[in-house]
């Protein structure tokens, strides 16, 4: 079951990669709970993926475990 839904307000952890902004607010614009095949969401861990966007407008997609939620 994901730990968050669509329009839910979540941070990147400070721990994150680089690439997925350390830190930054966003909103989940999309839940992965299951993956299509052949796509790129292969490279990612077993687990949830969530595309987010950022306040600046830039989607990313993001496992569930580099999210946290903002309160």
């Amino acid at each position: 079951m994901p730990r968050f839904t669509y329009d839910d307000v979540v941070r990147t952890v400070t721990s994150a990669p680089v690439e997925l902004r350390p830190g930054a607010r966003s909103n989940v614009i999309a839940v992965f709970e299951t993956r299509p095949k052949g796509s790129h969401f292969a490279a990612f861990p077993d687990g949830v993926i969530y595309s987010v966007e950022f306040e600046d407008g830039e989607a990313i997609d993001v496992h569930e475990a580099y999210l946290e939620p903002v309160e």
